[in-house]
Protein backbone atom coordinates (compact mmCIF):
# COMPACT_ATOMS: atom_id res chain seq x y z
CA UNK A 1 0.00 0.00 0.00
CA UNK A 2 2.69 2.36 0.75
CA UNK A 3 4.44 1.37 -2.66
CA UNK A 4 1.11 2.66 -4.49
CA UNK A 5 0.73 5.92 -1.99
CA UNK A 6 4.62 6.99 -3.54
CA UNK A 7 3.79 5.72 -6.88
CA UNK A 8 0.70 8.26 -6.80
CA UNK A 9 2.55 11.07 -5.34
CA UNK A 10 5.39 11.02 -7.71
CA UNK A 11 3.26 10.57 -10.50
CA UNK A 12 0.99 13.78 -9.42
CA UNK A 13 4.29 15.51 -8.67
CA UNK A 14 5.61 14.60 -12.44
CA UNK A 15 2.10 16.06 -13.60
CA UNK A 16 2.64 19.71 -11.77
CA UNK A 17 6.09 20.23 -13.27
CA UNK A 18 5.43 19.28 -16.48
CA UNK A 19 2.30 21.91 -16.53
CA UNK A 20 2.78 25.53 -15.36
CA UNK A 21 -0.04 26.13 -12.69
CA UNK A 22 -0.39 29.71 -12.58
CA UNK A 23 0.06 32.47 -15.52
CA UNK A 24 0.11 36.21 -16.21
CA UNK A 25 1.33 36.36 -20.05
CA UNK A 26 0.05 37.78 -23.04
CA UNK A 27 -1.37 36.15 -25.63
CA UNK A 28 -3.36 36.47 -29.44
CA UNK A 29 -6.30 34.84 -30.48
CA UNK A 30 -7.83 33.73 -33.38
CA UNK A 31 -11.24 33.23 -33.61
CA UNK A 32 -12.14 30.53 -36.70
CA UNK A 33 -15.89 30.25 -37.47
CA UNK A 34 -15.49 27.34 -39.23
CA UNK A 35 -19.39 27.60 -41.87
CA UNK A 36 -18.23 30.58 -43.16
CA UNK A 37 -13.94 30.69 -42.38
CA UNK A 38 -14.14 34.01 -41.49
CA UNK A 39 -11.52 35.19 -38.98
CA UNK A 40 -11.14 37.08 -36.28
CA UNK A 41 -7.88 38.40 -34.45
CA UNK A 42 -7.65 39.18 -30.97
CA UNK A 43 -4.97 39.96 -28.74
CA UNK A 44 -4.49 40.81 -24.78
CA UNK A 45 -3.36 39.61 -21.04
CA UNK A 46 -4.13 36.47 -19.21
CA UNK A 47 -3.77 35.86 -15.61
CA UNK A 48 -4.69 32.88 -14.22
CA UNK A 49 -3.98 32.24 -10.22
CA UNK A 50 -3.80 27.75 -10.30
CA UNK A 51 -7.95 27.88 -8.84
CA UNK A 52 -10.68 29.41 -9.73
CA UNK A 53 -9.46 33.19 -11.06
CA UNK A 54 -8.87 33.91 -15.10
CA UNK A 55 -8.93 36.66 -16.23
CA UNK A 56 -8.50 37.50 -20.28
CA UNK A 57 -8.65 41.22 -20.86
CA UNK A 58 -8.43 42.17 -24.18
CA UNK A 59 -6.18 44.96 -26.06
CA UNK A 60 -7.32 43.91 -29.22
CA UNK A 61 -10.40 45.12 -29.43
CA UNK A 62 -9.82 47.06 -26.13
CA UNK A 63 -12.09 46.49 -23.44
CA UNK A 64 -13.35 43.14 -23.84
CA UNK A 65 -12.68 40.57 -21.77
CA UNK A 66 -13.50 37.15 -20.22
CA UNK A 67 -13.43 36.77 -16.92
CA UNK A 68 -13.93 33.95 -14.14
CA UNK A 69 -14.56 34.52 -10.48
CA UNK A 70 -15.25 31.86 -8.49
CA UNK A 71 -18.88 30.47 -10.26
CA UNK A 72 -18.94 33.62 -11.77
CA UNK A 73 -18.37 33.73 -15.76
CA UNK A 74 -18.12 37.66 -16.85
CA UNK A 75 -17.89 38.44 -20.20
CA UNK A 76 -18.14 41.71 -22.41
CA UNK A 77 -17.08 40.05 -26.22
CA UNK A 78 -18.55 40.56 -29.61
CA UNK A 79 -20.66 43.47 -28.57
CA UNK A 80 -22.28 41.04 -25.84
CA UNK A 81 -22.07 41.19 -22.08
CA UNK A 82 -23.14 38.90 -19.77
CA UNK A 83 -22.43 38.08 -15.97
CA UNK A 84 -23.38 34.06 -16.00
CA UNK A 85 -23.53 31.87 -12.95
CA UNK A 86 -21.65 28.58 -14.14
CA UNK A 87 -23.61 26.47 -11.34
CA UNK A 88 -26.71 27.43 -12.83
CA UNK A 89 -26.05 27.63 -16.73
CA UNK A 90 -24.71 23.95 -16.67
CA UNK A 91 -23.54 25.18 -20.54
CA UNK A 92 -20.66 27.88 -18.95
CA UNK A 93 -20.66 25.06 -16.05
CA UNK A 94 -18.98 22.90 -18.65
CA UNK A 95 -17.04 25.40 -20.71
CA UNK A 96 -15.25 27.38 -17.54
CA UNK A 97 -14.65 23.73 -15.98
CA UNK A 98 -13.01 22.66 -18.86
CA UNK A 99 -10.91 25.70 -19.37
CA UNK A 100 -9.95 25.77 -15.65
CA UNK A 101 -8.94 22.53 -15.66
CA UNK A 102 -6.78 22.75 -18.73
CA UNK A 103 -5.18 25.93 -17.39
CA UNK A 104 -4.08 24.00 -13.96
CA UNK A 105 -3.00 20.83 -15.70
CA UNK A 106 -6.20 18.76 -14.91
CA UNK A 107 -6.78 17.25 -18.57
CA UNK A 108 -8.60 13.90 -17.33
CA UNK A 109 -11.19 15.77 -15.87
CA UNK A 110 -11.17 18.18 -18.70
CA UNK A 111 -11.28 14.83 -20.98
CA UNK A 112 -14.13 12.84 -18.68
CA UNK A 113 -16.29 16.11 -18.49
CA UNK A 114 -16.03 16.23 -22.95
CA UNK A 115 -16.84 12.75 -23.33
CA UNK A 116 -13.09 12.55 -24.52
CA UNK A 117 -10.07 10.97 -24.86
CA UNK A 118 -6.89 11.79 -23.57
CA UNK A 119 -3.39 11.91 -25.62
CA UNK A 120 0.00 12.99 -24.39
CA UNK A 121 2.82 12.92 -26.54
CA UNK A 122 6.39 14.77 -26.46
CA UNK A 123 8.39 15.85 -28.80
CA UNK A 124 10.81 18.42 -30.09
CA UNK A 125 10.85 20.24 -26.25
CA UNK A 126 7.41 19.99 -26.17
CA UNK A 127 4.34 18.47 -24.68
CA UNK A 128 1.06 18.23 -26.70
CA UNK A 129 -1.92 16.93 -24.67
CA UNK A 130 -4.94 16.28 -27.21
CA UNK A 131 -8.42 16.09 -25.53
CA UNK A 132 -10.69 14.78 -28.52
CA UNK A 133 -14.27 13.77 -28.24
CA UNK A 134 -15.34 10.31 -28.32
CA UNK A 135 -18.87 10.83 -29.91
CA UNK A 136 -21.67 13.22 -28.85
CA UNK A 137 -20.30 16.42 -27.17
CA UNK A 138 -22.27 17.56 -24.22
CA UNK A 139 -24.07 20.96 -24.54
CA UNK A 140 -21.47 23.40 -24.25
CA UNK A 141 -18.32 20.93 -25.14
CA UNK A 142 -15.68 21.19 -27.50
CA UNK A 143 -15.19 18.43 -30.16
CA UNK A 144 -11.25 18.95 -29.18
CA UNK A 145 -8.52 20.88 -27.37
CA UNK A 146 -4.95 20.96 -27.88
CA UNK A 147 -2.37 22.30 -25.48
CA UNK A 148 1.01 22.30 -26.45
CA UNK A 149 3.62 23.22 -23.26
CA UNK A 150 7.26 23.98 -23.09
CA UNK A 151 9.13 21.04 -21.28
CA UNK A 152 11.73 23.52 -20.30
CA UNK A 153 9.44 25.48 -18.20
CA UNK A 154 6.14 23.78 -18.07
CA UNK A 155 4.61 27.21 -19.94
CA UNK A 156 1.35 26.61 -22.06
CA UNK A 157 2.55 27.85 -25.23
CA UNK A 158 -0.88 27.42 -27.16
CA UNK A 159 -4.50 26.07 -26.65
CA UNK A 160 -6.47 25.15 -29.62
CA UNK A 161 -10.42 25.08 -28.44
CA UNK A 162 -12.96 23.50 -31.14
CA UNK A 163 -16.51 24.27 -29.41
CA UNK A 164 -19.01 21.55 -30.94
CA UNK A 165 -20.86 24.47 -32.14
CA UNK A 166 -18.16 24.78 -34.91
CA UNK A 167 -15.79 28.02 -33.69
CA UNK A 168 -12.46 27.09 -33.75
CA UNK A 169 -10.05 29.57 -30.98
CA UNK A 170 -6.30 29.18 -30.93
CA UNK A 171 -4.33 30.95 -28.21
CA UNK A 172 -0.84 31.69 -28.57
CA UNK A 173 0.51 32.70 -25.09
CA UNK A 174 3.63 35.06 -25.39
Amino acid sequence: MKHITLIIIAMLLSVAAIAQQTYDTDFTQVKLMKVSGKTTDKAGHITFDGNDQLTMTYTQPEGEYFIIEGNMVKINMDGKKAELDAEKVKMVGLQRATLLNCLSGNWEQAAEDNNADLTITEEGGLKTVSIVAKGKVPRGGYNSVELTYRLSDGMMTKMVLVEAIGIQNTYEMK
